[in-house]
């Protein structure tokens, strides 16, 4: 039988990539919390000791940002002494942020007109597939979800955790395939977890194991499958005191693990007026559903729009054939179901709240609508009528 193998990562909440992104949508939900129409551009730097928070906003409101900062580095567990070089205590915070651009507001803002223009231009894909119950791909599925649980077991004990698990950690997914693209076995299940010192390597090894076979269906692992765990040996110093960490770093965790294609923006820290997120979050919404409603088993949706412009430049849709309609077909459908404007988007899927935080770690699709509290991840719903 002809086969192929697929791989995909994801990385965990102390990643520092994800903690520069938990920051910025941190930064991104203090605004919105006290003025649903701010406009936020976020963008943070994090090493050894040190927050660099930088971009654009306008707003009337003016959070105060440096607890907000902290607290988003203690819930991730960098606090207690627990990582040296980077604690919510005594991290040194810089604050650099600006103003938005009056030429990026006047094309942004409606006026005269009946709807804003887009933040940006840009191009952004949604994707879904039926390769699992939230229709993601495989591989990325079980590369969060592995990590996911992992969190749980280090977030039982007290800050230094019964465990010896730390925040800082990579997975990696390597799944067979056949043929006609459905997922048969974990060819290769790789982890790099950050872990107290005390923590024996087999220790460590057996509480991944356990880990991967509570997330991966039965017979997924066989005689076969190859484990890695901390492949360079010990992984104690993590977080931002072992790598800069930047916003926007993750794009393809944050999205399909590489299934799909990426218009190459990122989410984090902006507000739903930029299409890079908003627009993002409305492709995979009508992905979704295609697929939800057995028109499609794999489906991908290309949005274009230009600065300043309200409706978009193009819609594009490809289920690889695999649909029950025309590609034409579909796309001409979608049209009409969804306003996609930049405010349409907005209202649709009631993006102007503070619901990013969430997003920031785990990945941005896939999880339950309202999941992480009201109105979060509002883009995975299923509720088009076709």
């Amino acid at each position: 039988m002809d086969t192929y193998l697929f791989t995909s990562e994801a990385v965990s909440c102390g990643h520092p990539d994800k903690v520069a992104d938990q920051i910025s949508d941190a930064i991104l939900d203090a605004y919105l919390a006290a003025d649903l129409h701010a406009r936020v551009a976020s963008e943070v730097l994090v090493t050894t000791d040190f927050v660099c928070m930088a971009g654009e906003t306008r707003s009337h409101a003016t959070p105060n940002l440096e607890p907000v900062v902290r607290d988003v580095i203690a819930r991730i567990g960098y606090v207690g002494g627990v990582n040296q070089g980077f604690d919510a205590a005594t991290v040194k915070i810089i604050n650099v942020m600006g103003q938005q651009s009056a030429e990026i507001a006047q094309g942004v803002d409606a006026g005269d007109r009946t709807s804003e223009g887009a933040g940006d231009q840009g191009h952004m894909f949604g994707y879904a597939c039926n390769e699992t119950p939230t229709l993601m791909p495989a591989a990325l599925y079980y590369a969060h979800a592995v990590l996911q649980r992992l969190e749980a077991l280090r977030r039982q004990g007290p800050l230094a955790n019964n465990h010896g698990l730390l925040p800082d950690a990579k997975s990696q997914v390597t799944l067979e395939y056949s043929a006609a693209g459905v997922p048969l076995r974990a060819h290769t299940l790789l982890i790099s977890h950050q872990h107290s010192a005390s923590l024996h390597h087999d220790d460590l090894e057996a509480l991944i194991r356990q880990a991967w076979a509570a997330v991966l269906p039965a017979g997924w692992i066989d005689a076969k499958t190859r484990f890695l765990v901390n492949p360079t040996g010990s992984f104690t110093l993590g977080g931002p005191a072992g790598d800069t960490g930047l916003t926007g770093r993750k794009i393809i965790v944050d999205s399909y693990g590489g299934a799909a294609r990426h218009g190459g923006g990122a989410f984090s820290g902006k507000d739903p007026t930029k299409v890079d997120r908003s627009a993002a979050y409305a492709a995979r919404y009508l992905a979704k559903n295609v697929v939800a409603a057995g028109l499609a088993q794999r489906c991908e949706v290309q949005l274009a729009y230009a600065i300043g412009v309200a409706e978009p430049l193009a819609l594009y849709v490809e289920t690889f054939g695999t649909g029950t309609l025309s590609n034409q077909n579909l796309a001409e459908q979608l049209k009409r179901q969804l306003d996609l404007t930049p405010r349409g988007l907005q209202t649709k899927l009631c993006l102007a709240a503070p619901i990013y935080l969430p997003t920031a770690s785990g990945g941005h699709f896939g999880r339950l609508p309202n999941s992480a509290g009201p109105g979060t991840f509002s883009w995975e719903q299923v509720d088009l009528r076709w």
